[in-house]
């Protein structure tokens, strides 16, 4: 397993922006695949998006596609969310993982997971 260390939430106001930021160590981590997911409060967790693990395919749910953007530096070992056009509807924990072989939204895919990082966008 890798190591993963999820910061950059906090509060922001509707419209507004956030970087969130993923750190792993351990396992090589650009071996494989990596994805945000969220929970919201009383809602199961869901997926955000993934990469591929060279950067070259990334996937998005509909509800964030053209709003949020993941990447990805293997040199430095961490997977960035950059979230734009913040709406009260993306306000959740969101989490980092990685280990899976692909870029899926099945969560069942990775086997590391980040603490997780709680989003607040008031309206």
């Amino acid at each position: 397993q890798v190591q993963l260390v999820v910061s950059g939430g906090g509060l922001v106001q509707t419209g507004g922006s956030l970087r969130l930021s993923c750190a792993a160590s351990g396992r090589t981590f650009s071996n494989y695949a990596t994805g945000w997911f969220r929970q919201a409060p009383g809602k199961e967790r869901e997926f955000v998006a993934t990469i591929s693990w060279s950067g070259t395919n990334t996937y998005y749910a509909d509800s964030v596609k053209g709003r949020f953007t993941i990447s990805r530096d293997n040199a430095k070992n961490t997977v960035c969310l950059q979230m734009n056009s913040l709406k009260p509807e993306d306000t959740a924990v969101y989490y980092c993982a990685s280990g899976s072989y692909g870029t899926t939204r099945y969560q069942g895919s990775y086997d590391s997971w980040g603490q997780g990082t709680q989003v607040t966008v008031s309206s």
